[in-house]
């Protein structure tokens, strides 16, 4: 079967290179435009163009996705498959192919932008990947098949990401080797994942708890990240968990020797683990900590 391949993220990036292994090798990989990125803003290809162009895969990286020209591109292929592409797909080109979506989420649950970070931040035990038929709902086309994966106690976005990726990759490949008939969308179960914002990134413990603040570290974890402001400078957290302690909400203890400091919350104290101060790496918190007891 002749595939054609939207995407943008690493994760999509990781999806393409185990498909580009299997019988169904794109001939076509279409992603976004390259981005500023880093401190430089330096125009940057995004992760998928940098595998398919690895892959020698022919790419296209149109400012808008739904238009004829994309359509004159697909035209020699049977199916699109579409992961974590990060821009909605509209007519014409919505019609013009069959359109796998590869969702990581158990759907109806977590439709939408930020699937795998919103599990992580609602304490979902079980989350998973979903083959979907693409239509022009957000996320509620007819199912082909699922995949479940356990979010593991302590597990983040990292290696939550490449769990899902492998089995989001494998049941693809399975799909279409023999995609047989979609199966509809129960009604009832439906929530959604919203797009993760800047807001987002502020572990704010006068108004959460500590099992909230670390379940938010956890979902941001290699990805954006989070942090604390620590006298009016943001300190970012890359590890936390929840601690023992009496602690006021927002009050901060900077720990002993062997202690890891910790932050009192509405409810509980969050320990810091890994920390990283403005314009230094990430360091085990207890050596940021002595620097301030100094």
């Amino acid at each position: 079967m002749k595939t054609a391949y939207l995407g943008t993220s690493a994760f999509a990036a990781a999806v393409l290179e185990r498909l580009a292994s299997s019988p169904h090798r794109p001939t076509l990989v279409i992603s976004r435009p390259d981005a500023p990125f880093g401190r430089g803003r330096k125009l940057t290809p995004p992760p998928v163009v940098e595998v398919a162009r690895g892959l020698r895969i022919e790419v296209f990286q149109p400012e808008s996705v739904n238009t004829p020209e994309t359509v004159a591109r697909i035209a020699g292929v049977d199916t699109v498959v579409v992961c974590a592409f990060g821009a909605l797909i509209k007519e014409p080109l919505l019609s013009a192919r069959p359109i796998l979506n590869v969702h990581p989420s158990l759907l109806p649950r977590w439709r939408g932008a930020a699937p795998i970070e919103r599990a992580i931040l609602a304490g979902d035990s079980w989350t998973g990947v979903s083959i979907m038929k693409l239509t022009a709902g957000l996320d509620s086309g007819p199912v082909y098949a699922t995949r479940r994966v356990r979010i593991h106690e302590g597990e983040d976005f990292s290696t939550l990401s490449h769990h899902l990726e492998e089995a989001g990759a494998e049941l693809l490949i399975r799909v279409l080797d023999k995609p047989g008939r979609p199966k509809e969308q129960p009604q009832e179960g439906v929530t959604y994942a919203e797009k993760i914002m800047a807001e987002d990134r502020l572990l704010d413990p006068l108004n959460a708890s500590a099992l909230e603040l670390s379940r938010r570290v956890r979902a941001l974890a290699g990805h954006i990240g989070t942090y604390l402001e620590v006298d009016g400078v943001r300190l970012g957290v890359a590890v936390a968990m929840p601690g023992n302690g009496l602690l006021a909400p927002g009050e901060l203890d900077l720990g002993g020797p062997k202690d890891a400091p910790s932050i009192g919350c509405l409810e509980g104290v969050l320990d810091l683990l890994v920390v990283q101060p403005p314009g230094k790496q990430a360091m085990d918190a207890r050596a940021w900590a002595r620097g301030l007891r100094r």
